[in-house]
């Protein structure tokens, strides 16, 4: 390999306004660039312990296992169900979008019995459903999405939580794409665990995962508990059920390390800590429910926008999350092109969408960092003078004086 050829890393500008990544905050960046510190070093630990209390903050909970797993949102779904379900539970599943059935993948290797509900993409369930599902199935665990960026919709969960106690089920819900930028009332919804990630209205780049935990669902961890032999001492009993088949992602032995005893599990990915801290410290900053109300309020202009361009919306906009719009694209456009003129020409990426939806729809987010009226202003005025060159017509300005029209007559 020449060398010679492999330069100081320094990537292009680019406005990130797809279905996330999203550009991180700088602050969080900031952060991110810290010198290192030794995992047991009282600053470090400190750090942990300040993590844990922040995010109790934003999920709203008072579970005292608030936590991250290092690795992406991934890893934190995977760390939650791997190590709540146990080979043969029965778990169900309402699949309205690609995150669903990832759920149900994640399931599956854990050799969960799935059973599935299915709506339309572009429509979530009412609770009556689900109700109706879980008196059948008769499940351990219903597993949920709350916003599936796939689709752009909200699955309402207010109360699923109630509706699970009442059948002893325990409720899980991935709220990756949702999590800051719409309400999640974890204690009030009485959701068991959640899981989340940073790259999207966290305003913080992949590679940490931030979980809670309820008491009922620390329970039935706990009863797989074990601990490594070579750091397991005479005191230490292992769980009365079958071990958690995963070593990286038994939160049981991930509690011990983050815990009082502080038990030898994993480095602690340290820089990303920091920049997982800094972006929990700034939503609180901020105040939690007015960045969802910055989210709603630049999500709604953006859509007030593409109606204005006379462009067609995807799915059930009663169920659209704050931070994501569905944009059908138009007949005789092909949508690639459009995002690759978005991105060459402006900078701005947009997304696609996955399965049924690919090449029928874009998404382009509003969250985080980037839920700015610039941001919204700037992606609008690019993707009218790109569908213009492009030969669909619309009238010009109009898109922007709807976005407008929308702020004004909004406190901002």
């Amino acid at each position: 390999m020449d060398l010679s050829t492999v330069t100081q890393i320094n990537p292009p500008a680019r406005l990130l306004m797809g279905p996330g990544p999203v550009n991180a905050d700088p602050r969080v960046l900031r952060a991110m660039s810290c010198q290192l510190l030794g995992q047991y070093d009282p600053a470090m630990t400190q750090y942990m312990n300040e993590v844990m209390a922040l995010y109790r903050g934003v999920f709203r909970t008072e579970n005292p296992w608030t936590l991250l797993v290092d690795g992406t949102s991934r890893a934190g779904i995977e760390a939650i169900l791997l190590s709540a379900i146990r080979p043969g539970d029965r778990v169900l599943v309402p699949v309205f979008g690609r995150f669903g059935h990832l759920l149900c993948e994640i399931a599956h290797r854990c050799r969960a019995e799935v059973h599935t509900i299915e709506v339309p993409w572009g429509e979530v369930f009412t609770p009556d459903r689900i109700e109706d599902a879980i008196k059948q199935v008769k499940p351990r665990l219903l597993l949920t999405v709350q916003g599936d960026t796939s689709t752009t919709m909200l699955q309402p969960l207010a109360q699923l939580g109630a509706i699970c106690r009442q059948y002893g089920v325990l409720l899980y819900t991935d709220a990756t794409a949702s999590l800051a930028g719409n309400a999640l009332e974890v204690d009030a919804w009485g959701i068991d665990a959640v899981s989340a990630g940073m790259q999207k209205c966290l305003c913080g780049p992949s590679g940490t995962s931030p979980i809670t935990l309820s008491p009922q669902m620390v329970e039935l961890i706990r009863r797989r508990q074990r601990v490594e032999a070579g750091i397991r001492t005479s005191a230490h009993r292992d769980g009365d059920e079958e071990m958690i088949f995963s070593n990286y992602f038994d939160l049981g032995m991930i509690m011990d390390y983050w815990g009082p005893e502080r038990l030898n599990h994993h480095t602690e990915a340290t820089s990303a800590l920091f920049g997982a801290r800094e972006s929990a410290r700034i939503i609180l900053e901020e105040g939690l429910d007015n960045g969802i109300a910055r989210h709603k309020l630049h999500g709604d202009a953006l859509l007030k926008g593409i109606q204005g361009m006379g462009l067609e919306t995807f799915g059930d906009l009663q169920h659209k999350m704050n931070n994501v719009l569905g944009v059908v694209i138009p007949a005789g456009i092909h949508g690639d092109q459009v995002r690759a003129l978005m991105l060459q020409d402006f900078g701005i990426e947009i997304g696609t969408s996955f399965g049924p939806l690919h090449g029928k729809v874009w998404r382009i987010g509003t969250m985080g960092y980037n839920a700015r009226k610039d941001c919204v202003m700037l992606t609008l005025s690019a993707l009218e003078a790109v569908l213009t060159h492009l030969g669909f017509r619309t009238s010009q300005g109009a898109a922007m004086q709807a976005a407008w029209d929308h702020y004004n007559g909004s406190p901002q």
